[in-house]
């Protein structure tokens, strides 16, 4: 995925983000076969009750619940994986905070 306007994310794709978002196990098995968003395979680096990272090369998602919403971002190689990972989870807390 190079283009974030290419960013088509296929019914699939997101079952298998809910599914993992309702994966209670300590260890998710998404952690162990990846997630696929685009078309893209990540290596899943966090998963928790709020947010998935995912890793491909030197780019990544973040995907964050919040009440309301998913959100599902792409970092290129040119942006620092914290600095993504700061921007959306504050993103996120934002959209709870006014109760989305």
């Amino acid at each position: 995925m190079t283009d974030i306007r290419a960013c088509q994310i296929k019914p699939e794709e997101l079952k298998e983000i809910v599914s993992a978002y309702k994966d209670t196990s300590d260890v998710k098995k998404v952690q162990s076969t990846g997630l696929h968003v685009a078309g893209d395979k990540y290596v899943v680096i966090k998963a928790d009750d709020r947010s998935l990272y995912g890793k491909k090369g030197k780019t990544g998602i973040l995907i964050v619940k919040t009440t309301q919403a998913i959100l599902i971002s792409h970092y290129p190689e040119t942006v620092q994986p914290g600095s993504a990972a700061t921007t959306v989870e504050q993103l996120a807390d934002y959209l709870i905070g006014v109760g989305y």
